[in-house]
This record gives C-alpha cells, structure tokens and sequence, in this order.
C-alpha cells in the first residue's frame, strides 16, 4: 500500500511538472555565424562586398531556449528522461534537396524541397519549422519548384509533376490551384504583385505563361528557338525592378522581359571560363540592381551588374563554406540578403550583400 502511495503521488506530480514544463518550452532559429570572422568576398585586400551569413538546413537550427528555464521544466525533463519520453529525437526533419524559395514580410524564409515533396517554413520570429505537404485538398506535392507571395500573403507553389499552381492561405492551407489543363512541365514561378500577374515558366512548352490573381491564363510569352524573346527549357524565374529575369537554361543565358513581354536585354554567354553559362538556374537581383545567376553545372553563383557585365564568381564544387554542389534556386529579401539553394548539399546558404553604391566594375572584376 505504501508503495502505491509513492507511485501515485510520483505519477500526480509528474503530470503537473509536464504541464508546467510544456507551456514554459521555448524555441529560436539559430544559422548566422559571428559576421567578424565571417568570410567574405572578394578577398582582402579588396574591398569585400559580400559576407557569408549562414546556412538553413532544417530542424538543427530550431534550438530549445534553455536560459531562465523554471524549476518546474527542468524537472519535467528529469521525470520525461526517467520514463523515456525524453531520450534520441526521432529522424529530424532536414531539407533533403532543396529548388528555390521566398521570403515573406513578416520574415519568414519558404523553401521547396523536391525530395521531401514539400514547402518548408523556418519562421524565424517565433523558432518554428513548419512543413507544409497539400498541394489541394485531394492532393500531396510530388514536386513543388518555383514559389511567390502576392501582396495579401497568400503564397503560390507551382508543381512540375501535378502541372498546376497551388495558391495557399498565409497557413499552408490549400485554396485554389490553376493551370492544371494548360501547363506540360512549369518549374519557375515570379508575381508582379503590383499588376496582380504571376509568370510561370512552362519548361517543357518552352515559354512563359502569364496568369492573373484568379488564375486566368491572359498571355503567353515566348516559343521555342534562340532569337532574342525565344527559349529553350526555362526554368526559374524573378520579377525585380519592374522586370522580368528568366533563366533560358538551354540557350545558356538570361533574359530580361519588361511586364508586357517586350524584350529588354540579355546576359551571359556560353564558355568554359568562369563567368560562363553553360546550365544556368536561379536568377535574382538585389536593391542596387545586381544580377545573380546560379551556374549550377560548375556549382557557382555569378554576379553581374545591371548592365549584364560579369563582376565577381562564388563557389567551387564542395562542402565548404563558399562551395556548393549543384545548386538551384536563388531569392533576395528586403535586408539584401541573398539566399542559395545548394541542392545536393542539402541546405540553404545565406549571403549578405555589404552594398556600395560607388562600387566600380574594375574593382570587383578582379
């Protein structure tokens, strides 16, 4: 009897530290690493212009805060330790082959994961990582690519396998989805979201389909060939500084579109030096008008300026910081940070742009 009384009271108590314990657990996102001994590029003695940031990979970088933790939690994590619902985690969660991404105004960094069939959401205001699975109500992504926020927060992921594009609520929940009847092979995806237009790069139709907010097909840019507003294969897609960037990844180049499709320049040639295209993917820009392009065959990102000039090569095929393994996607957010879809690294690398407006092509050129 006495030792009944000892176990239940023991039992009584360990369910009150668990509630205590639970409601106490707090989470943050920790990636950046100390920018004073960060790397840079270029190199000193040059003037560096950009610095490494960090690297996303998954559920490692969502940390328990265990600072201030009370009484009643560490408890709660002796008695969850006694009873073995504290010991190994399960499998973690971890981006396994990552394509491209976005950034939503309130911080929190989007990913798609071709591998995972899924949106991963690091939520770095509140150290949560969410993964989001539905395409539709009926439906799980099989492989999401391309990916864009309109101005009310809704998020849109185009598939290549379902050939749609979902449209998601600021939740991950799916609301509507379009282009099902019309798309052969979309990967890259771009919202004007002042016009209300959402570009789709229809890779295996070789052109850019151009939806309103309702998902009404209104235009269709492009067909195959290599004249100047013709491609071969597109894949990702930006739309910065009221222009249309596309990767014509058979054609070895990017072209610029302004919003009615006219063609405005080009960039990038084929080559086997570096600063050469030969399977080119992510493009994007950041506030001063930079142009990056992920090179992907020989695992380089390569900045031009606004002009399409070529400034300055990052990468290298490895593991290292400043290397990367067949990488994909690229997006920038409003702080210029530049973000690096290292595809078969498995991860997210995040660069920071100094800025230097005064900057010259010399200088950087090397």
């Amino acid at each position: 009897m006495h030792s009944f009384i000892i176990a239940s009271s023991i039992t009584a108590l360990l369910g009150l530290v668990l509630l205590s314990g639970c409601a106490s657990t707090e989470y943050r996102m920790e990636y950046e690493v100390d920018p004073a001994s960060a790397q840079v590029w270029p190199q000193p003695p040059e003037v560096p212009r950009y610095r490494y940031v960090g690297e996303i990979t998954g559920q490692r970088n969502v940390i328990e805060v265990d600072e201030g933790k009370g009484f009643g939690a560490k408890i709660a994590d002796f008695f969850k330790w006694m009873v073995g619902m504290k010991g190994p985690s399960p499998v973690p969660v971890v981006l396994q082959r990552p394509q491209t991404g976005a950034v939503d105004n309130e911080g929190r960094i989007f990913v798609t994961d071709v591998s995972r069939h899924a949106v991963f959401v690091f939520d770095v205001n509140k150290g949560m990582l969410s993964e989001w699975v539905r395409a539709s109500p009926q439906e799980n992504f099989i492989t999401p690519v391309g990916i864009g926020i309109d101005k009310n927060n809704s998020i849109y992921v185009v598939d290549a396998d379902l050939r749609y594009v979902a449209k998601l609520d600021k939740d991950g929940n799916p609301i509507a989805k379009f282009g099902g009847n019309l798309l052969k092979r979309p990967t890259g995806l771009a919202l004007d979201q002042q016009a209300g237009k959402i570009y789709v790069a229809d890779t295996h139709a070789h052109d850019i389909k151009v939806f309103n907010i309702d998902g009404d097909l209104i235009d269709v840019l492009g067909q195959r060939g290599t004249d100047i507003g013709e491609f071969n294969s597109p894949t990702h897609l930006a739309f910065m500084h009221g222009n249309l960037y596309i990767t014509d990844t058979f054609n070895t180049r990017v072209q610029v579109l302004t919003p009615s499709g006219q063609f405005s320049q080009q960039f990038g040639e084929r080559g086997v030096y570096v600063g050469n295209l030969v399977r080119p993917k992510g493009v994007t820009s950041d506030s001063e008008g930079n142009v990056y392009v992920i090179e992907s065959l020989h695992d380089h990102l390569l900045i031009y300026n606004s002009k399409g000039e070529f400034l300055l090569p990052v990468g290298g095929t490895g593991t290292e910081v400043g290397q990367f393994y067949l990488p994909s996607g690229i997006w920038t957010d409003n702080q210029d940070r530049i973000y690096i879809a290292d595809m078969f690294n498995g991860r997210i690398v995040i660069l920071q742009y100094l800025g230097d407006k005064h900057v010259s092509h010399s200088i950087l050129k090397n």
